[in-house]
């Protein structure tokens, strides 16, 4: 993705930030509450038509449990970062012995 139009982002970002509070199992009405902003604001930004604060979206990601590699990758064009975001992603996926263990491995090297 070379070029990316503000209202791009504020799709894609809707998109993920909805599908993971679906994911989480909570309404918009709940989120509201616990971001402290509108639900009217939840709304349009889960339909692409308003962008996202900054301060709103740190709260969102810690809220919902979103990395900032699932945030942004859609967005990456560098290819070692694309790299160290698939690495990541690997990580994410193994259970916490084994991610003790390659923190360890990783430690050794």
């Amino acid at each position: 993705m070379d070029s990316v139009s503000k209202s791009n982002i504020d799709k894609i970002f809707g998109k993920l930030l909805r599908d993971y509070r679906i994911k989480s199992g909570l309404t918009q009405e709940k989120l509201s509450e616990q971001l402290g902003i509108s639900l009217k604001y939840i709304s349009r930004i889960e339909n692409g038509n308003n962008g996202v604060k900054t301060q709103t979206l740190i709260k969102y990601m810690n809220i919902l449990g979103i990395t900032p590699n699932t945030l942004y990758k859609e967005f990456i064009t560098n290819a070692d970062i694309k790299d160290s975001i698939e690495l990541s992603e690997k990580i994410d996926k193994l259970s916490e012995e084994n991610k003790t263990l390659i923190s360890s491995i990783i430690d050794l090297l």
